[in-house]
């Protein structure tokens, strides 16, 4: 899927201007790779469907239809929304996640998750914005509700 495809995410967008918008959190987690406090943040226990969007781009990252409860306190996928906007970077210390356009820090990715993928990425919830699947249309990630559609 092109950006370009996507009206909320095109690509195009100030990264010096944004980062001006974030929280401290946001900052410090996005662009210092520091991680959030568990079971206190903003999306870990979100149940509400819709998808999850890099704070600082807008690019689309992950789907609550791959989120379930790893019992860390953070948000964790089975897989990214679209992988062309998320990158795995082997650390020393680990594996991190990073947004593709923004190379924002997102979190870690562990080998200790759920079939069919196997695959657990955890996710700080202040390096994203959730959007409910309501608002898909009017935000302009209207591609990605049709999984959402009941059948």
């Amino acid at each position: 899927m092109k950006n370009n495809s996507i009206q909320g995410f095109n690509g195009d967008f100030n990264k010096k201007e944004k980062l001006k918008t974030l929280t401290k959190l946001q900052y410090d987690v996005t662009q210092h790779g520091v991680d959030e406090q568990p079971f206190g943040n903003e999306y870990w226990d979100n149940e509400a469907e819709g998808i999850y969007v890099d704070i600082v781009s807008g690019e689309p990252l992950f789907s609550s239809k791959d989120k379930y409860d790893a019992r860390t306190g953070w948000p964790s996928f089975t897989q990214p929304l679209d992988s062309n906007h998320v990158v795995i970077k082997r650390k020393f210390f680990g594996t991190e996640v990073r947004s593709q356009n923004a190379d924002s820090f997102l979190g870690d990715v562990f080998k200790d998750g759920p079939e069919p993928t196997g695959m657990r990425f955890c996710v700080n919830s202040a390096a994203m914005e959730f959007i409910p699947k309501a608002d898909l249309e009017k935000r302009g990630y209207g591609v990605y509700s049709v999984q959402f559609r009941e059948e």
